[in-house]
Order: structure tokens, then sequence, then C-alpha cells
């Protein structure tokens, strides 16, 4: 009894906390790097906000499902857990494979790599250690200073969820209030122009088009991923069946109205034809509205964004790994839970050295496309899993707008991915055998786990 309840998350979070994780998992390196590269390819600026309202609307389609799934299935581990439990380990197991490779170590590693880039943009002479121990290249700098980062909230994560939240709710709300203030500051003393929302080219609505609609699509829900993320720590939650709900259907309504304002304030200050390509977006479009030495202001402002969605990314994907261990699907030292800070503390450690080791081997080139089309297959299964659990009569049936809620979310969801497959074949293949490698590695381990199982009597 005693080693059952050490292995065993506390219910310790209410729906503030809650809130601020989904909120923190969603606001990213997305927001403040896609919008100049979706005008390279849609060239329309209003084209362009309409399907950042769109992107919202699925992300809250797909947060009320959850939160029907969180409600009913009040356990860790997300999509692992509602796969597992709606269909079968195998299903539940590949998407805990694909978070374990791609969902939460690469954005981790993106948060870092964009952290430093920001900071080392509002104050250069940080780099200048470098010079002093003999790295003479600034992108070798950036890159430790990435890893010490990511070494830093491991640290602060391995002392306790009650720990860690805190240092999380700061800055969140710290990361909210100054985007607040970048879009008020904007529009109210910005010098932008009305006119470039009128700007830009024509869109032509042939296959090619909505190719790059998908695409787009895409790009926009890597953006606003983080929509499930209170799903991911349902053992650690009170009151699950209220709190999870309303902490993803709150959350992912605060950033839906954060991200098309901002893209609001972008257009307002950047003419259609100088957003095209531009990752620093919001570095450019503050120094347009307030001049040049309000960039630095704007950098330092994105680079605690990105810190807040690193840590974020350390609470949540080691809790998916836990799981998976605990059922005997991972390695069995990943379940592992401290006996002082009562966290998955190898689980944080193995998913930072992965996280490490994607920011050294600078393998982030369409990493955005490669994460967006790996992320959207598992949810489609578990939003259609709302179906089985109403049939079943074991959903607790809190979802409002049931069935057009899931129909609209399916219906998004599977368009995305094959127009992105069409679009980008190359990226949507590498994502499609990520997930097939993961079968062989489920039996393997199933095997060790059935072997273990075996010889342990009753």
């Amino acid at each position: 009894m005693e080693e059952n309840s050490a292995r065993k998350l506390e219910r310790k979070l209410g729906l503030f906390p809650l809130t601020n994780i989904v909120i923190a998992n969603m606001v990213g390196a997305g927001i403040f790097t896609t919008s100049g590269l979706l005008m390279s390819d849609l060239g329309n600026p209003i084209l362009m906000i309409l399907l950042w309202i769109v992107g919202g609307i699925i992300a809250l389609c797909g947060a009320l499902c959850y939160g029907e799934l969180g409600a009913a299935i009040p356990e860790a581990g997300g999509e692992y857990v509602f796969l597992s439990t709606l269909y079968h380990p195998l299903l539940g197991f590949l998407s805990g494979w694909v978070s374990f490779i791609v969902g939460f170590s690469a954005p981790i590693a993106a948060s870092s790599i964009g952290f430093s880039e920001y900071l080392t943009r509002a104050f250069p002479q940080l780099l200048d250690w470098g010079t002093v121990v003999g790295l003479t290249n600034p992108t070798i700098s950036k890159k430790i200073l990435s890893v010490l980062v990511i070494a830093f909230f491991i640290f602060i994560h391995l002392r306790g969820i009650d720990f860690g939240a805190l240092i999380q709710n700061f800055l969140t709300v710290l990361k909210v209030g100054l985007i607040v203030c970048f879009i008020l500051v904007g529009i109210v003393l910005g010098k932008g122009n009305f006119s470039h929302f009128a700007g830009g080219s024509s869109f032509s609505f042939d296959f090619g088009g909505w190719k790059t609609i998908g695409l787009s699509l895409l790009w926009i829900m890597f953006a606003y991923s983080g929509w499930n993320a209170s799903t991911y720590i349902g053992s650690e939650v009170k009151n699950p069946a209220k709190n999870i709900p309303a902490s993803l259907l709150l959350g992912t309504a605060v950033v839906s109205v954060l991200y098309v304002c901002l893209n609001a304030v972008y257009v307002y200050a950047i003419a259609p034809e100088h957003m095209k390509g531009v990752i620093s977006i919001g570095g450019l479009a503050m120094g347009n509205l307030i001049g040049p030495s309000i960039e630095t202001l704007s950098s330092l402002m994105i680079a605690i964004a990105l810190l807040s969605s690193l840590s974020a990314f350390i609470i949540l994907g080691p809790r998916v790994y836990y799981s998976m261990a605990n059922d005997g699907y991972f390695f069995k030292f990943v379940s592992d839970i401290g006996t002082r800070f009562r966290v998955p503390s190898k689980a944080i450690l193995l998913q930072g050295i992965i996280a490490v080791v994607i920011v050294l081997s600078g393998t982030l080139d369409q990493i955005l496309t490669y994460m967006g089309f790996s992320l959207g297959i598992f949810p489609l299964l578990a939003v259609f899993g709302i179906f089985k659990l109403r049939s079943s009569q074991k959903s607790p049936g809190i979802m409002p707008g049931y069935p057009v809620v899931p129909v609209v979310y399916l219906f998004f969801g599977i368009s995305m991915l094959f127009l992105s497959l069409f679009e980008r074949p190359i990226e949507s293949s590498i994502s499609i055998v990520t997930v097939i490698v993961g079968i062989p590695a489920f039996f393997l381990f199933k095997s060790r786990y059935s072997k273990s199982s075996a010889g342990v009597s009753p």
C-alpha cells in the first residue's frame, strides 16, 4: 500500500494555476514567428487574420471536446490515457510516442532557442562572455544559453509541482500582461496605418490556394497547440470534472482573443509586402509603431513569453511519459516519483536531455510543419472518441453544442492534414514515418512488460 501511494501523483492544482498552464502552453514561439511566413504564402492580411480567427474556433471546439474527455477520464497523460481507454493501448502509446519525440521536447528546444535569440537581440552584450572563453561564433554562444535555460527550468520543476506552479503563475500573468500592453500601446500610441488591411494581393481559391490555406492553418494550429494542456496533468487537479473543462475553455478563449488582436497590430504596423518572410515580426511591428528603441523592450517581452512556454512544456510532457511507464509501455524508471518533491523527476530529466540534443543538433529547419502534422493526428482520434463515450453512456455529457462541436473539429482537422500532405509531402511523410516507427516500439515495451509481470506472484 505504501509503495502504491508513493507512486501516485497528488491532486493539488485548482482552476487558476490550471488555466495559467493552458495559456502558457499555448502562447509560445508560434504567435511571434509565423505571421510573416504566413503573409509570404497568403499575401492577403484580411485572409491571414480570418485564418487566425478560424484557428481560434477550431481550438475552442477541441477544448470543449477535451473538457468532456478530461472530466470522464481525469488522469495524467492527455491523449495517451484517452486513446488507451477508448480504443487500444497501441493508439495511446503512439500518441505518447509522438509527444515524446515531437510534442514536448521539440517545442522546449524551439522555445529555448527563441528565448536566446530575442534576449541577445535585446541585450547583445550578453554574447560578450563567449569571446572571453574563446567562442567567436555567436551561434554557439546562443545554443549554450539555450541549454542553460532548459537546465535552469528543469531544476525548478524538479522541486515540486507547488513550487513549479508558483513560478509558472508568475510568468504567465507577466506574459499575458506584457502582450496586452503590447496590443494597447500599439493601437493607442502607435503610428500605424489602417490602409494596410486593404493592401496585399488577391488570393486564388483554386486547389493550389486551398493547399496553401491548409498548410497555413496547420502552422496556425501549432501556435494554438496547448489548448488541451490541462488534460495532461489530470491526476494532479482538484475537482477535475469542473476544473479541467473550465481551464481549457477559459485559457483557449483568452489566447484566441490575444492572437487575433496581436495579428491586427502586426498588420496595422507593417505593410503586407514588408511583412513577408519576417520571423521576428513582433520587434519589427513595435519598431515601426513607436520607434527603433522600443525594439529592445519588445524583444525582451517576447523572450519572457517564450520562457513561460518553455516552463509549461517541462511541466506537462513528463506526466505523459509517467502514465505510459506506469502502464508498462515505456521505460519503467520513468514512472518513478521523487520521494521528496513528489514529481516524475526521471521523466523530467529524460525530456530535458532530448530537448538539449535537439538544441545542439541544429535540426529545427521545417520543424513547424513536422510538428504541426504530427500533433494533428491523435487529437482527431480523441475527439472522435466523444461519440463512443456518449454511446456507451460513460460521458458526463457536459459539452454544449454536441454533436456540432466535435464534427467541426474533425472536419477542419482532417482537411488540414490532407491539404498539408499535398502541399508539403516530405515533412508530412516524415511525420507519418515517426508514428509508424512507434508500432514496433510498442510491442517491444509490451513484451518486456509481460515478461516482468509473468515473474511476479499475485
